[in-house]
C-alpha cells in the first residue's frame, strides 16, 4: 500500500478525526489559557508593589543617654533607591550589567548614615530607572513598580520606586535621585510629597552620579511633619528662624502649558493664605517672559525658527540647555564603562543613552553660563519671602507602556516645567492637589536656593489647610466648575436654594455646609443653612448657626428672624423676643418681625 493510500485511510477514519480533534482543542485550551495568565499577570500587583531590588535591615544608631537629644527620626523607617551606597551591597544603578561589573560598596552614603544616626531604620533598595537616566519610572529588567493609586499607569521616575514604597505605605519615608525630575515626577503621579533639596545642600558622596551639575537627593513622604523632619536633619538646619510674611506668585503661562486647573489650584491657594496669618494674597506672572528677559544666555538654544519673544519658546530653550548639560555630564561619568561594557538596556531608555554617549558638545561653557544666570534671576524675583507656584508636570499620568510618539510628547512637555528648579539649583517641593479628570495631579511650591527650611515650614504650615480646600472642591457636583465667573462657594449655595425650595431640606444642609467648608466667612451661607435645619426640627443647630451669621454680620435681619425662631420653638421665649425686637431695629417695617414680638409679649408677660 503506498504512503498516499495509508493516509487516505487515516484521515477517513473517524477515531482519527477524534484524536486530532482532542489535539487541536488542547493546544487551543492550552493557548488561551496562556494568553489569559499573561494578561492577569500584567494587572496584578507584585508583592511590595515591585518596589524593592533588595530587602534588608540596616538598624539605626543607639539612642545616647541624657544629656543627648532624643533621635528626631526614631522609630521611623525608610528606604533607598538602588543608587546610594550601602556598605557590603553592590550599588546596581537599576542595571544588570552596571552591578555585574561593580564591587560592593565600601561606604554606607553620607545621607544614609546621617538618617541612621538620627534613629531611622534602611529597609532596602527600591527600584530606579535604568542609569537614573529616565523619567517613567519603568525598568524592564526589574520590573516597572506598580503605581498604588493608578495600577495600570506609569509610576514616573527616575525614583520609582521609593515613590511607591511610600505610596503604598511600606515605608515611613524614602530616599531617591532628582536630576531632572527624578523624585517630582513620581511623587506627584503616585499622590504623595517630593522635596528637592536646593544643589548642593545635602551631601551626594556615595551616591552614583547622573550628573553633578543637577543631581539632589530627592526626599518622598504622605506626612508633611515627617518631611520636615527629615529635611531638617540631611540639611542640619536650625530648628529656630523668625517667622516671615510669605509672598505667593502664581506662573500663570506654566499653568496654559500644563493639564493641571489654573482656576481650581489659584482659588485653593488663595483660599488658604486668606485663613492662614503671614500671607499675602497671591500675585500673578508670567514666569517665560521673566526668564526671557533676565537669562541672555539662553539665546545659544532657541529654535532658529522660534519666535524670540515667546515665553513658551524661552522655557523650551531652557529645557534644551538642562538636557544639553545633563547629556554632556553623564557622558563625561559613563562614557567608557558603556562603550566598554556594552551593557543591555530596555528599549525605552537605550536611544537616549546612546544618544548622550555620542553627542558633540560644542558650546559647554553656555550650558554653565544658563545655570548661573538662572540663579541669580530667580533670586532677585523670590527673594527669602517669595514662594513660586507652578504645576510639578504638564501631564498627568500615561498607561504603562505608551507608544513612543506620547512618551517623547510628554518628555517635551513636561521638561520646561522641571528645568525651572533644575537649572537655578532652588529647592521645590510638589504637593499632591486631589484629581483631575481621574488622574492624580501635583502642584509645586518653588523658593529660592538656600530657602529649604522657608519652604518646609510654608509647606508644614499650609499642608492641612490646601488638603481640605482640595478635599472640598473635588466634593463638588459634576454641574459645577470653577471656570465660570461665580466661585464655587456661591455656585453650592445656589444648589441649596434650589434644594431647599425643592423641600429637599437635607439635601440644602449638604450643599451649604460644602459652601461653608470653601468659606467659612460668608454669613448668608450660616443663615441659609439655619433655615434648612429649622424645616428639619434642628433647632439647636440652627440656633448656632445663626449666631455665627451674627457675629460675622451684625445687620443680618434674616439671622436674627431665624434665631428667634429656632428659640421661640425650644421655649426660650425671652431670648426669642430679643431677637425679634432687634431685626424690627434693623427693618422697622418687617412684618414676620411684629408678628412675632407680638406673639411672644403674651408669653413674657
Amino acid at each position: 500500500m503506498s504512503l498516499k493510500s495509508k493516509i487516505k485511510i487515516g484521515v477517513s477514519n473517524p477515531k482519527v478525526w477524534i484524536v486530532i480533534g482532542v489535539s487541536i482543542a488542547g493546544v487551543l485550551i492550552l493557548t488561551a489559557e496562556t494568553r489569559r495568565r499573561r494578561l492577569k499577570g500584567r494587572h496584578t500587583v507584585r508583592e511590595d508593589y515591585g518596589a524593592f531590588i533588595e530587602k534588608f535591615e540596616l538598624l539605626s544608631f543607639p539612642q545616647l543617654p541624657p544629656p543627648a537629644a532624643k533621635q528626631s527620626l526614631s522609630s521611623l523607617t525608610f528606604a533607598v533607591n538602588d543608587v546610594f551606597d550601602v556598605k557590603e551591597y553592590v550599588t546596581g544603578f537599576g542595571n544588570p550589567d552596571w552591578k555585574r561589573t561593580h564591587e560592593e560598596a565600601g561606604k554606607t552614603a553620607v545621607v544614609v548614615t546621617t538618617l541612621l544616626k538620627n534613629g531611622a531604620t534602611c529597609v532596602g533598595k527600591t527600584v530606579v530607572d535604568e542609569l537614573s537616566f529616565g523619567i517613567t519610572g519603568e525598568n524592564s529588567h526589574y520590573g516597572t513598580p506598580t503605581n498604588p493609586a493608578m495600577p495600570s499607569h506609569i509610576p514616573g521616575g527616575s525614583s520609582s520606586g521609593s515613590a511607591v514604597a511610600v505610596a503604598a505605605e511600606l515605608v515611613d519615608f524614602a530616599i531617591g535621585i532628582d536630576t531632572i525630575g527624578g523624585a517630582r515626577i513620581p511623587a506627584s503621579f503616585c499622590g504623595i510629597l517630593g522635596f528637592r533639596p536646593s544643589h548642593g545642600v545635602v551631601s551626594t558622596i556615595g551616591i552614583l552620579p547622573n550628573s553633578q551639575s543637577l543631581d539632589t537627593v530627592g526626599i518622598f513622604a504622605r506626612d508633611p511633619s515627617i518631611l520636615h523632619r527629615v529635611g531638617h536633619v540631611l540639611l542640619q538646619l536650625n530648628p529656630v528662624e523668625p517667622r516671615r510674611t510669605r509672598r505667593i506668585i502664581v506662573a500663570d503661562d506654566l499653568f496654559q502649558l500644563s493639564k493641571v486647573p489654573q482656576q481650581k489650584t489659584v482659588y485653593i491657594v488663595s483660599k488658604v493664605t486668606e485663613k492662614l496669618s503671614g500671607y499675602q494674597a497671591p500675585k500673578h506672572m508670567n514666569i517665560g517672559q521673566y526668564i526671557l528677559s533676565n537669562v541672555p544666555s539662553l539665546k545659544y538654544f532657541r529654535e532658529k525658527t522660534s519666535n524670540q519673544q515667546n515665553g513658551t519658546y524661552t522655557l523650551k530653550a531652557l529645557s534644551s540647555a538642562m538636557l544639553l548639560l545633563q547629556r554632556y555630564e553623564f557622558k563625561t561619568n559613563h562614557e567608557e564603562w558603556i562603550n566598554t561594557v556594552k551593557p543591555r538596556l530596555g528599549s525605552d531608555l537605550s536611544d537616549s543613552i546612546q544618544a548622550a554617549i555620542t553627542a558633540n558638545h560644542e558650546n559647554i561653557k553656555a550650558y554653565y553660563k544658563v545655570r548661573t544666570e538662572m540663579r541669580a534671576a530667580l533670586r532677585n524675583l523670590l527673594k527669602d519671602d517669595g514662594i513660586l507656584v507652578v504645576p510639578t508636570t504638564a501631564d498627568t499620568s500615561l498607561k504603562l507602556s505608551s507608544k513612543k510618539t506620547l512618551l517623547k510628547e510628554f518628555h517635551d512637555r513636561t521638561f520646561p516645567l522641571l528645568s525651572i528648579a533644575a537649572m537655578s539649583g532652588c529647592c521645590q517641593v510638589t504637593v499632591p492637589f486631589g484629581k483631575h479628570e481621574d488622574s492624580l495631579i501635583g502642584v509645586s511650591f518653588i523658593a529660592n536656593h538656600g530657602s529649604d527650611k522657608f519652604l518646609l515650614d510654608t509647606v508644614l504650615d499650609m499642608y492641612q489647610s490646601l488638603q481640605g480646600q482640595v478635599s472640598a472642591v473635588t466634593s463638588l457636583p459634576p454641574s459645577l466648575d470653577l471656570n465660570g465667573n461665580m466661585e464655587a462657594s456661591e455656585l453650592l449655595k445656589e444648589k441649596g436654594n434650589a434644594a431647599y425650595k425643592g423641600r429637599q431640606w437635607n439635601k440644602a444642609v449638604t450643599y451649604y455646609t460644602e459652601a461653608i467648608k470653601l468659606d467659612e466667612s460668608n454669613a448668608t451661607f450660616y443663615c441659609n443653612r439655619a433655615a434648612a435645619y429649622l424645616e428639619l426640627g434642628c433647632f439647636q443647630q440652627a440656633e448656632e448657626d445663626c449666631t455665627k451669621a451674627i457675629s460675622l454680620d451684625k445687620k443680618n435681619v434674616k439671622a436674627y428672624l431665624r434665631r428667634g425662631t429656632a428659640r421661640e420653638s425650644v421655649l426660650y421665649y425671652k431670648d426669642a423676643l430679643q431677637d425679634f425686637k432687634y431685626a424690627l431695629v434693623l427693618e422697622p417695617q418687617n412684618k414676620a418681625a411684629k408678628l412675632a414680638e407680638k406673639r411672644l409679649q403674651k408669653q413674657v408677660s
